[in-house]
């Protein structure tokens, strides 16, 4: 136990990649949803067994993967737990599997495309060129990048090729980063893109071989065949969209927005993302958000549901910044004690030291500088939609 809590964990229903898809299709389901909710029936009776009384309230706090987890609890099983933090929205793996072989074909559609990983901090430094100082600090960090204009073309090569700049493919191959994947035939969008700020991140899956969660899933989920080479059968926007969303692959999304059961009978939501999210990109949860709230209704909404971007800081971690917070308390808080949350403050820990603080919006409010104090302290900003 730790703060009163007893914690349970669980593995979905299998252990390392996803060939259970095709030698035992029925775990789908478990990963699906199926082995959280079991799960949290067996350790709730384990806890009443071992305590003599059943937990008072319960919690789910998860990151990247887990998020599947707890949102299909909030989704089908509302029962379950009186509230749930989700980060790092990988809850769409039917479709972020495909922004993830986007980001790597459109990096190596040929030689000429591929980007070296010592060239992301000019594109890097170009983005924050364009768009920093726009929410009023010069920090290295974009506060609100789908209002960033960013053309990769200002860094295009005009003389020789080197790491400070572009070359025509390179550019054209960053552009599509930018743009996300989209269906050739009638240019729907597929996944969120990459947002401007997110570059140092792009090494993960612009490597010399496609991440393997998206491989992984193609060969067993989508084509079914242990023998499938990106090489040789590169990935169709179009066609391959629609096997990956075969009824029976669907249970590996969490994407549904009606959580009027778990709101009524007073669940709380605590969603939050990255921008600079390369691994899952980011719009995904904002898209979301804006489901539920258009689901059961924006008062409704107000009363259950928050939503955290966080600037500069990528998948459940990392970046320029400000990713050490915690929003277990304020859902705790909120769901024990009646006290809605607003901003959270949010700090930036380097060599173990704490050199800045920055108040976490309530989405679609953003961080905007008062005129005056530091701009590294939380109470020099104001939480206000741009």
């Amino acid at each position: 136990m730790h703060g009163g809590f007893a914690a349970a964990a669980e593995n979905t229903g299998h252990e390392n990649g996803s060939a259970y898809a095709l030698s035992h299709p029925e775990k789908i389901i478990d990963f699906g949803d199926r082995a959280a909710h079991e799960m949290t029936v067996t350790a709730k009776a384990a806890i009443a067994a071992f305590y003599g009384n059943p937990p008072k309230r319960s919690y789910m706090n998860e990151c990247g993967g887990g998020t599947i987890a707890a949102l299909k609890e909030a989704q089908k099983y509302p029962e379950d737990y009186d509230g749930v933090v989700v980060g790092g929205f990988a809850a769409h793996l039917t479709h972020h599997t495909f922004a993830q072989m986007w980001i790597w074909q459109s990096t190596h559609k040929d030689a000429a495309s591929v980007i070296p990983p010592a060239k992301f901090p000019a594109i890097h430094e170009a983005a924050l060129a364009a768009c920093d100082a726009k929410d009023g600090v010069k920090d290295g960090v974009i506060e609100n990048p789908p209002a960033c204009k960013f053309d990769p073309g200002v860094i295009e090569c005009k003389g020789p090729d080197s790491n400070t700049c572009l070359t025509a493919p390179q550019v054209k191959a960053a552009r599509k980063l930018y743009a996300g994947p989209t269906n050739p035939r009638t240019g729907q969008q597929i996944y969120s893109p990459l947002y401007p700020g997110s570059e140092l991140g792009w090494g993960q899956l612009t490597g010399d071989a496609p991440i393997f969660i998206a491989t992984d899933f193609f060969k067993y989920f989508v084509f079914k065949n242990p023998n499938w080479d990106y090489k040789t059968r590169p990935i169709n926007f179009d066609g391959d969209v629609a096997l990956a969303d075969a009824p029976a692959n669907l249970p590996v999304n969490a994407t549904d927005p009606d959580i009027k059961k778990f709101v009524a009978r007073g669940g709380k939501m605590m969603l939050w993302g990255g921008w600079n999210d390369a691994g899952v990109p980011p719009l995904e949860v904002v898209n979301y958000y804006n489901s539920v709230v258009k689901t059961v209704g924006a008062k409704t909404a107000m009363s259950a549901v928050r939503l955290y971007m966080v600037p500069g800081v990528g998948h459940c971690g990392g970046g320029e910044g400000t990713d050490h917070f915690d929003l277990l308390p304020a859902l705790q808080t909120w769901t024990e004690q009646k006290q809605a949350p607003r901003e959270i403050v949010a700090a930036r820990i380097e060599n173990g030291k704490e050199v800045r603080t920055r108040p976490l919006c309530a989405y679609p409010e953003i961080a905007t500088y008062k005129g005056s104090g530091s701009t590294d302290d939380a109470s020099s900003f104001i939480c206000k939609k741009p």
